[in-house]
């Protein structure tokens, strides 16, 4: 079986959010089972150095859409720890030119652009490896027009004619919307995409939609989210779409790599330990109020935040119980960026209250660091399709105190106590996330015994990608039958 994946970031190279993680991680798993090939734009931010990457042999391909040529060149490494080909698609009008992988204030039209391109060369370099792909795994609308360029410009062409597509959510929230005109620009057939049944979405493009509708198999991150995705709550305006297309819904659980993400072995940490040593994760605590200039009390839980500072992660109930938590028996730890209005909140809290710190931006070994030194990781989200976050907490010993919704409903275990490897809240507001965190609390400072077989059993639960991996090639085989 020949497997092909496209995705706009992929871990190491390039990553802003979970998709990375998932693109970076799962080919790993079933490299023994399939041959894989993973495709993804050279991004101007990618350290070809750092990775090896070499430019192909003879690769300089020109390819014809908006009224013009357009020239590509492909470059090619191994993934990390494999033997399995990533291939990074070069186009410096497109994607060369910048030092970010979604550039801020981008022009939509050309950002679909930008896009559109990456896509068809994508199906071109395929064809010019000879890569015939049984099966085509597109991830978000960055690569949703795959499948219908597959079944309008090569749906007579034999080298793509029998592949199956899978056509991967990550988060329904972004759709790529755009006017008809796109379809121009592309070279797509408006009389076979652009109708009601196919991309057509009260009159604009939709992307998303098209590769729902024209997909063989729709994969969500979680089996919580792919019910939630039926509803209009969380639909985003596609619930209908979704609904019709139900039968070919199927909700896989994210993994989180093991050997990255890993306390016994994590060089960002001051102290390893498992969960047999857990008493060591004492003096990352340490290290983590020793940054942030937060006193050490072992009696005050250390609770942290990283976040996209966005409001599907649910940081204005964290603005509505501001003054509440500068006044619980507890401290925080805030790491992230976003949203201009939050990250000046989180600013003014850490200079402002004795037991709140922040610092805007992302720093890798400091985020391990505050997994692993953390005693509880607060994640109120709006809606998560699955979480990542939450995984790695538990891995590291941080309790998480999460709403239950989507991945964070299907990983974290509230009650009874026994099981429980982390805390949950249902209703959306403010008042519940307190009550929780208060109950977290309560448990930390009452029932240490109690909150450290919690933490073991966090610790302790598999979340790792073997057992996703083995759902993602059973669906592959169903649809190759």
């Amino acid at each position: 079986m020949k497997v092909l994946f496209a995705a706009a970031e992929v871990a190491p190279f390039s990553k802003v959010g979970g998709l990375a993680d998932v693109m970076g991680s799962l080919p790993k798993y079933i490299e023994k089972k399939a041959e894989i090939a993973i495709f993804t734009p050279l991004h101007g931010s990618i350290d070809k150095e750092k990775f090896g990457i070499k430019e192909y042999p003879d690769s300089e391909m020109w390819i014809t859409f908006g009224h013009q040529g357009h020239k590509f060149k492909l470059h090619y490494c191994k993934l990390p720890d494999t033997k399995i080909n990533v291939f990074f698609i070069e186009n410096d009008w497109y994607f060369g030119c910048f030092k970010e992988v979604y550039p801020k204030y981008l022009d939509t039209r050309y950002e679909h652009e930008r896009y559109v391109a990456f896509s068809l060369a994508v199906l071109e370099y395929a064809k010019a490896l000879n890569f015939k792909a049984d099966i085509v795994h597109v991830n978000d609308w960055h690569t949703a027009m795959i499948p219908m360029f597959i079944e309008a410009n090569y749906k007579y062409d034999n080298f793509w004619n029998h592949a199956k597509t899978v056509f991967q959510i990550h988060n329904l929230a972004y759709q790529g919307i755009w006017h008809e005109d796109i379809l121009d620009f592309a070279n797509m057939r408006k009389d076979i995409v652009f109708n009601e049944w196919g991309l057509e979405h009260y009159g604009m493009v939709n992307w998303v939609k098209g590769a729902i509708n024209y997909s063989d198999a729709i994969l969500v991150v979680s089996p919580k989210y792919a019910q939630e995705i039926l509803t209009p709550e969380f639909g985003e305006g596609m619930d209908y779409t979704l609904r019709m297309n139900q039968h070919k819904i199927h909700g896989i659980l994210n993994g989180i790599d093991y050997s990255v993400f890993d306390p016994k072995k994590d060089k960002a940490l001051v102290k390893n330990y498992d969960a047999r040593s857990i008493k060591r994760k004492q003096e990352n605590k340490k290290a983590v109020c020793e940054h942030f200039g937060l006193e050490y009390n072992p009696e005050r839980p250390l609770i942290a935040l990283i976040s996209r500072l966005v409001d599907q992660k649910g940081i204005d109930l964290i603005r509505a119980e501001q003054y509440e938590l500068m006044n619980m028996p507890a401290d925080f730890v805030f790491l992230g960026s976003g949203a201009k209005a939050y990250e000046d909140l989180f600013i003014w809290l850490s200079n402002s209250t004795p037991n709140i710190r922040a610092e805007i931006g992302y720093n890798a070994n400091l985020a391990n660091l505050m997994y692993a030194g953390s005693d509880m990781f607060l994640m109120p989200s709006r809606f998560e399709p699955c979480g990542l976050s939450q995984l790695i907490a538990m891995r590291y010993g941080s309790l998480p105190v999460v709403r239950a919704t989507g991945g964070l409903d299907d990983t974290v275990t509230g009650t009874p106590k026994e099981v429980a490897n982390g805390f949950k809240f249902w209703r959306y507001n403010g008042w519940d996330m307190k009550e929780a965190l208060y109950y977290a609390i309560g448990v930390y400072k009452n029932d240490p015994k109690g909150f450290e077989h919690m933490q073991k059993n966090a610790m302790t639960t598999d979340f790792s990608w073997k057992v996703s991996a083995e759902k993602y090639m059973d669906l592959y085989h169903e649809l190759l039958k």
